[in-house]
């Protein structure tokens, strides 16, 4: 395993920019009444899930970028309903290549939290 140097090391930021750029390809497909509406939403969250993790490492914590992950967690999930409703009420095609990116975020982002959540169990148990 590399070190990282750098939020652009970790994996779950790279494919969670990866979604956000399937997001933003696949939304001029909405119709232009959505502009201000649902398109920006399914993008917002999109955009949220690697900005969340790049803060979070930044911060330089492990609770803040615990925090940041599991808001990046939330994002996917946004992201899911916001994916759905498009498909249900605009009728708008599904995006296999969008959820399936999502799906792989998703389980990369979930096992950073794991990840995190025993560095912390450790950190605790080595300072008690």
């Amino acid at each position: 395993m590399q070190p990282v140097g750098s939020f652009r090391d970790l994996v779950a930021w790279q494919v969670g920019m990866e979604l956000a750029e399937q997001v933003y390809r696949w939304t001029p497909s909405f119709p232009k009444e959505e502009r201000y509406g649902l398109v920006s939403q399914v993008q917002r969250a999109a955009t949220s899930v690697p900005m969340n993790i790049a803060e979070g490492w930044g911060l330089g914590t492990t609770p803040q970028y615990l925090r940041h992950c599991r808001l990046a967690r939330g994002s996917l999930c946004e992201l899911e309903t916001s994916i759905e409703l498009a498909v249900r009420v605009l009728r708008v095609e599904s995006p296999a290549g969008v959820l399936e990116l999502r799906d792989r975020c998703s389980r990369i982002v979930q096992g950073l939290i794991v990840a995190l959540e025993r560095k912390l169990i450790s950190e605790a148990e080595r300072d008690s």
